[in-house]
């Protein structure tokens, strides 16, 4: 069982807390749905060697040496009640990229939603003001008005079910190098599609109940 490393908090992380998990205990409502949103960066390596294949009776082998190929970012949306993710890669991570991302959740992904409620953490990218700095004034609001954002509190990413999905991305797929951008697209792509096509869904049992008793030391009140 992962171990939780928390911090003296205030009712700001309680009350952050409690939102989101009210969030996941909902059912599934197609016109409002849950999505959580994260992203992590990616190293690109290639080889100085052509690695030796696996064989029987002898292991795959590949030179210690490599070269470096700059960075990627993945971006990562999952809908649990849903069993659905997307991934996308750019080149960097940034205002205008997380603008983008939530434009195409609004239009591609969740057209027909009300409103979609988006979970992710406090990094300085994930604000409404990133629509702005993308595009023009009537376009962004149009964008944030179908978006209602949820953070999980500072040092509680955990709470974050993908912040979880990124955890089995990396053990499966990204554990090992990648050349260069268009081999990640093509990795995590394949990826995606055997998750999406099994409906691999987060089995999230924790509750605000839960948390009143097992994390009662973070409640001032209490």
């Amino acid at each position: 069982m992962r171990s939780w490393c928390i911090p003296k908090v205030s009712g700001e992380f309680v009350a952050r807390m409690e939102d989101v998990l009210e969030l996941y205990a909902e059912p599934l409502d197609e016109t409002r749905p849950v999505v959580c949103m994260d992203e992590l960066s990616k190293e690109l390596h290639g080889q100085v060697a052509e690695p030796i294949p696996a064989e029987p009776g002898r292991t795959a082998k590949e030179d210690y040496e490599y070269t470096r190929n700059g960075t990627a970012n993945v971006f990562l949306l999952i809908c649990p009640l849903l069993g659905w993710r997307h991934l996308e890669v750019t080149a960097k991570r940034g205002y205008l990229q997380f603008a983008q991302v939530m434009k195409a959740l609004v239009d591609e992904h969740f057209p027909k939603a009300e409103k979609i409620r988006v979970v992710l953490d406090n990094l300085n990218t994930h604000v409404f003001g990133a629509l702005y700095e993308a595009f023009c004034p009537e376009e962004a609001r149009r964008i944030a008005t179908r978006l209602e954002f949820h953070y999980t509190p500072k040092h509680g990413s955990w709470l974050n079910m993908a912040e979880s999905e990124l955890g089995v991305l990396s053990s499966q797929c990204l554990d090992r190098r990648i050349e260069d951008k268009g081999s990640l697209v093509e990795e995590v792509a394949a990826w995606r599609e055997h998750r999406n096509k099994h409906h691999a869904k987060a089995n999230w049992q924790f509750t605000n109940e839960n948390a009143r008793i097992k994390l009662r030391r973070l409640y001032p009140s209490l």
